[in-house]
């Protein structure tokens, strides 16, 4: 695959549901400030971007962000890191679940109030069939029909941008009035990043990497891929955000920004500004758009499940590649098992994808060890080809940790102690090593799980959703001062035993 189909690819993985339901959110929790939120998500993303990016230029391997971590770190973290990817998959249950939340509005039998019926559940399972059998027959067929779902996810929004603009309703300064510019505080935005599903949103700019060994010159085609993904994605967001704000009818918002409420927001804006065929092309799109995120992330998660086998956190049996079409079959049909486990418990997109960010953050930041400890080892050193990469890695680690910090107790209280079940993974897989080895790699990946432990408990005493103990800003402040101790200690020790060999 080229940079056209590697930067469709991104760009289809970021552009899913979250354009669907993210602007709403985001306003509810930070109003007009919102739009720092987009820029910011935007800014961070680009900087953990540039790390992947060296590694998948110089280290091209399908599933690669499962690899790296093993390679680095040793198979304490590339356990928890795979474990967590093996949850991540349910991510492509949120597509699905979107799916099925815009098609109740023609077919209102798919819920028995928030989860889905029989019916529902019926329908949800066979959109997930339909979307691995899409991916069973070859790279070469993927890349065209996501190439040809990405054009329709361009056009919509665009559609929907303009005739939300040309509707000519709004009325006022919409960015200044009703509070102001950050009507509930400049802190909302960072609230937003997670709980206002942006972080969720803007996550999927990794796509292309995933496919580096099955890209030509990966290395001058992936750095500008990537970025190219979340430019676009990014730029069409921030329009997404200001036409919501804009196009709100005054009459809604007498309870500020915080009062307004859809269901299925734009499609919903498009009937109270009399937009009959707006609101029929969006409850369409909310089909497309998602079904080719989730067509995406159905090909990515067999990618590192394939991975995962090579770790030797599943069985080598996973790895079977279909001669014919070239693609990883037996890891297509354990992700659709996992799919279907996810869409089981949860009714809504917001309750997957609110858990789901934190175990894709948790690969960003393992990714930015492994970049780190390749720079410094002699044995084992990358080229550098992306500029500043030493003092980008630990940034990036930072960054990855405050947004996992910033999502909240509600979410972390969930997701961390589920991530830190990797731990009694790793001690079952290796219970027949010797006590010396499993001593030393104890120790090799000791950091991650003393960064996780570290992680719950600031997020119990901290001030976003936690009990508050530890006041604003010095929560945020002691997260980045943990998060910089942890990553030089995590290079250490991956360069130690790099070093060991």
């Amino acid at each position: 695959m080229g940079f056209w189909g590697l930067t469709a690819i991104g760009f289809s993985n970021i552009l899913g549901s979250g354009w669907l339901f993210a602007a709403m959110f985001a306003a509810q929790i930070a109003g007009p400030a919102s739009l720092l939120s987009w820029v910011g998500a935007g800014l961070l993303s680009a900087l953990v971007a540039l790390v992947m990016v060296e590694l998948g230029a110089s280290r091209p391997e399908g599933g690669g962000t499962v690899r790296w971590p093993l390679y680095a770190s040793g198979r304490l973290v590339g356990t928890m890191v795979g474990w967590s990817v093996l949850l991540s998959v349910g991510g492509t249950a949120a597509e699905i679940t979107a799916i099925m939340q815009y098609s109740a509005h023609y077919l209102p039998r798919l819920y028995n109030g928030h989860t889905l019926s029989a019916s529902g559940l019926g329908l949800a399972l066979g959109v997930s069939v339909v979307l691995t059998s899409l991916n069973w027959f070859g790279v070469q067929l993927f890349a065209r029909v996501n190439n040809a779902v990405s054009v329709f996810k361009v056009v919509v929004p665009t559609i929907t941008v303009i005739a939300l603009f040309a509707s000519g309703l709004h009325t006022g300064d919409r960015l200044t009035s009703h509070g102001g510019f950050a009507p509930y505080g400049y802190a909302a935005c960072l609230s937003a990043l997670s709980a206002g599903g942006i972080v969720y949103s803007v996550n999927g700019f990794q796509a292309p990497l995933d496919f580096s060994g099955e890209a030509r010159d990966p290395r001058r085609t992936m750095p500008s891929s990537v970025l190219a993904g979340i430019g676009l994605s990014v730029a069409m967001y921030l329009a997404l955000q200001l036409a919501f704000l804009y196009a709100v009818p005054e009459r809604l918002l007498g309870n500020g920004w915080k009062g307004v409420d859809f269901d299925s927001p734009f499609g919903q804006l498009a009937l109270l500004l009399n937009l009959q065929w707006l609101s029929s092309l969006l409850y369409v799109d909310a089909v497309i758009s998602p079904g080719g995120s989730a067509y995406v992330g159905v090909a990515i998660d067999s990618r590192h499940t394939y991975a995962l086998a090579k770790n030797g956190l599943l069985p080598r049996t996973v790895m079977q590649v279909d001669r014919r079409f070239g693609t990883p079959n037996r890891a297509l049909a354990l992700n659709l098992a996992v799919i279907v486990v996810f869409l089981l418990p949860f009714g809504g997109w917001q309750n997957i994808v609110s858990v789901m960010g934190d175990m894709y953050l948790l690969i960003y930041a393992s990714s930015s060890v492994a970049a780190a400890v390749f720079l410094f080892s002699p044995r084992d050193r990358l080229p550098g080809w992306v500029p500043g990469l030493r003092a980008i890695a630990p940034v990036a680690f930072v960054i990855s940790g405050e947004f996992v910090y910033w999502s909240g107790w509600h979410d972390l209280r969930l997701a961390l102690p589920l991530v830190l079940g990797g731990l009694l993974l790793f001690l079952f897989l290796r219970r027949q090593e010797s006590r010396a080895t499993l001593r030393r790699e104890l120790g090799d990946g000791a950091w991650l799980v003393v960064y996780l432990a570290a992680l719950t408990l600031l997020s119990w005493l901290g001030t976003f959703g936690g009990s508050g103990r530890l006041r604003a800003p010095w929560d945020s402040v002691t997260v980045a001062v943990l998060a910089l101790a942890v990553f030089w200690w995590a290079v250490t020790a991956g360069v130690r035993r790099l070093d060991r060999g």
